[in-house]
């Protein structure tokens, strides 16, 4: 059993999958961190402050969301912190794991594909890759 793990959700339905996972793995005691990461555009010649302002927004207002619908999944009885942070998801998924303390970091296999897929890669891959702590990668179909 794990004393904290750590359920990073884009919002889609891959994640959702993993908080079966998560609730026979956490201690009695335990604490599960939903956390979900909005990227952060930056304004250019091509992009004025104003649109770039806006779409941050939406991205933020999207994580949100997300960490909210996962938090309701959840038995009541459970000990669940919502979490929203902004920057490159598998960085700040990271960030966040060593940040709280986390012993388990549990994260889907799919979620974005196509194009975002191509041109964000793969934030699990990278989790994977990077993090100083376990991870449990839930495969879905």
């Amino acid at each position: 059993m794990y004393k904290k793990i750590l359920l990073p959700t884009d919002g889609s339905t891959y994640a959702d999958q993993a908080v079966e996972r998560v609730t026979k793995l956490i201690a009695d005691d335990g604490e599960i961190i939903v956390l979900s990461v909005a990227g952060k555009l930056t304004s250019s010649a091509f992009q004025s402050r104003k649109k770039v302002k806006k779409v941050n927004e939406r991205m933020k207002k999207e994580a949100e969301v997300a960490v909210k619908n996962m938090v309701a999944k959840f038995d009541d009885d459970l000990n669940v912190k919502s979490m929203v942070r902004i920057g490159f998801p598998a960085e700040e998924i990271n960030k966040a794991a060593c940040e709280e303390g986390a012993d388990l970091i549990v994260i889907s296999s799919s979620g974005k594909s196509g194009l975002h897929r191509f041109i964000l890669g793969s934030v699990t891959e990278k989790v994977l890759k990077t993090a100083d702590i376990d991870v449990l990668l839930v495969h879905n179909d």
